[in-house]
């Protein structure tokens, strides 16, 4: 039992210390907006992430094999995961990192719990209207919507909102990747159709240009962004899903918009506003008020 003990505690620990790698990512995506298009920055970030997760594979001896019954959801995800892909960098490159790593980390689970509903055809439960009532709140304070009702449009919301909603579709699929193989393999296969959905928008001569960048600024942060993110602490958050459960695991996606409004604060001086404050305080009510049903029912 203590053994247990300690290692869902170090389990605990490393998932936490994956979403300040998520926040993380969002300034450092930033970044990389200044170098190149959104199209060619997801595609640099896939072909290392595919690159280093074939190279985990290896070393850990996971077979890289997904049952047949697997192939659709694997395509379905990894479609879905490059449509995810190119509208967050398109909203990073026209909004900031920091409300946007809040407005998406509240809106991800948000939508994704309101798309479960949908699918299984029920009804909310009290707190659970409470909850999303909270959380649609909560995205109206930070998107600002009583100054402008246009700001939907403008300073990358929309693509933020498009990716939140992709990333809740996406979610409900990929939940069953790990039926038909490890939880590695199946990521690897659904970054590479990612990848492979995204060649064809490429801008080639762009993609030669960028082989030549000396610039240190720019390799860090791609490889931070690509192995460090997407292949260590993504991969570490599906990991702790299949150990802690899904529900458990998701709650720690909320320390993503602390991080990435502090990183983006300490790098690249963008001030922590305060509505962003308060609709990240209301979207963390609106989860609680969610699971408090959830665990209530399940108990």
């Amino acid at each position: 039992m203590k053994n247990q003990s300690d290692s869902e505690k170090q389990l605990v620990a490393g998932i936490v210390f994956s979403m300040f790698l998520w926040g993380l990512s969002w300034p450092s995506g930033k970044v990389l907006t200044n170098y190149c298009s959104a199209i060619n920055f997801s595609v640099y970030r896939y072909l290392i992430v595919v690159v280093s997760m074939v190279a985990l594979l290896l070393a850990m001896r996971v077979s890289f094999k997904v049952q047949r019954q697997g192939i659709p959801i694997v395509l379905l995800t990894g479609i879905l995961l490059s449509v995810y892909s190119y509208f967050f960098f398109r909203g990073l490159k026209a909004g900031s990192p920091g409300a946007g790593g809040v407005l998406v980390t509240i809106l991800n689970p948000l939508m994704a719990y309101a798309v479960g509903m949908v699918v299984d055809k029920r009804r909310p439960g009290r707190n659970e209207a409470i909850g999303l009532g909270l959380g649609i709140i909560a995205g109206c304070i930070l998107l600002k919507v009583w100054g402008n009702a246009a700001s939907l449009l403008q300073s990358g919301n929309l693509f933020f909102l498009l990716a939140a909603a992709t990333w809740a579709i996406m979610s409900k699929f990929t939940a069953r990747g790990g039926r038909y193989g490890s939880s590695l393999s199946f990521s690897l296969w659904q970054y590479l159709i990612t990848l492979l959905c995204l060649l064809p928008l490429t801008d080639f001569h762009e993609l030669q240009q960028a082989l030549h960048i000396t610039d240190s600024v720019f390799w860090l942060n791609l490889f931070f962004g690509s192995a460090i993110v997407t292949t260590g602490a993504t991969t570490m958050y599906f990991y702790a899903t299949t150990r802690l459960g899904a529900e458990k695991a998701s709650s720690f996606i909320f320390l993503v918009p602390l991080a990435a409004s502090v990183s983006s604060w300490l790098l690249l001086g963008e001030r922590i506003q305060l509505h962003t404050a308060i609709g990240g305080v209301l979207g963390i009510v609106a989860v609680y008020m969610i699971n408090k049903r959830r665990k209530t029912a399940s108990a």
